[in-house]
């Protein structure tokens, strides 16, 4: 799909949503690394962004995409735009422009170069996963159309790293609108797993006038919905996704409008949540953050 995504479903085959039963081969793996047995992989820094804009009747409406079913990661998933942090996402010469490096570490909870790393790297992959760039020619501006050849032909520069994100805003002469993006969240994955990531989720406002577009490679489909509606696709098997963004989808839903949702990010610090094993019944499961279980059960009574 181009432009402004659209969309009921996106057809993916479903996973159980939380609370999950666990099989018993990986509780005992968990149980392993608890114990010191195996050592975890080390996680990879990352940053995901929700990307917002109201809907018909001003709910938040959240921006999906579906990883390719070959993606060594989370294939065929449903998530939101974000990657790995890059080497080069660490540059402090970078034009800035919002809240500095070291609030964003304060709000992070990281050390300072950190915090650059991770909120260029939510901006660059917003960019590069859906087109959409939250950057301007000054502090108070932001571009409002990236539509055009010359921004596809930068977007995929930098997806191919053939140009730094430094470079490209100071080739075009814009800054990084920091103040845009909000914090939402912090999950890391489980020990048990391969590939770790420890994945900050930021929320940022679709920007006036401009426009998703489906040209990820990493990609199948990309898909607006309103976030309420993503979660009940995916309690009716019509969505495949992560419980991270589940949940999230699930409590941004909560909220009536995109202001609601923004003034919550801006006032939120980050306390990476990572899922331990816990009881289910005569099993076990992962846990998932306190303040949402509320929202599961209610959704599971």
């Amino acid at each position: 799909m181009s432009g402004g995504a659209t969309g009921d479903t996106l057809g993916l085959k479903a996973l159980p949503l939380p609370p999950v039963p666990l099989p018993e081969k990986l509780a005992t793996l968990a149980q392993e690394y608890a114990d010191g047995q195996r050592e975890a992989a080390e996680p990879r820094d990352a940053a995901t962004v929700i990307l917002l804009r109201p809907g018909v009747d001003g709910a938040p409406e959240v921006y999906l995409l579906r990883r390719q079913t070959t993606m060594a990661f989370a294939g065929g998933m449903c998530v939101f735009p974000g990657g790995g942090v890059d080497p080069r996402d660490y540059d402090h010469t970078v034009a800035w422009a919002g809240p500095s490096p070291a609030e964003w570490a304060t709000r992070l909870g990281t050390a300072e170069d950190v915090a650059r790393a991770l909120v260029c790297a939510a901006v660059r992959e917003t960019f590069e996963e859906s087109g959409v760039l939250l950057a301007g020619t000054s502090a108070d501006s932001v571009i409002a159309d990236t539509t055009g050849d010359d921004w596809e032909a930068d977007r995929v520069a930098l997806e191919s790293r053939a140009e730094s994100m430094t470079d490209f805003l100071t080739r075009r002469g814009l800054v990084l609108r920091t103040d845009l993006l909000g914090i939402w969240t912090g999950w890391l994955t489980p020990v048990f797993e391969p590939k770790r990531y420890r994945t900050y989720f930021f929320a940022a406002r679709l920007p006036e006038g401009q426009l998703t577009r489906d040209v990820s490679t990493e990609s199948s489909e990309v898909v607006w919905l309103p976030a309420a509606e993503a979660a009940d696709q995916a309690d009716r098997g019509e969505l495949a996704m992560l419980p991270p963004t589940y949940l999230t989808c699930l409590e941004i839903g909560t909220h009536a409008g995109l202001d609601e949702v923004m003034a919550a990010s801006v006032g939120r610090t980050v306390e990476m949540f990572m899922p331990q094993v816990e009881p289910l019944g005569d099993g076990f499961t992962l846990s998932m953050p306190d303040e949402l279980r509320p929202l599961v059960a209610a959704r599971r009574s």
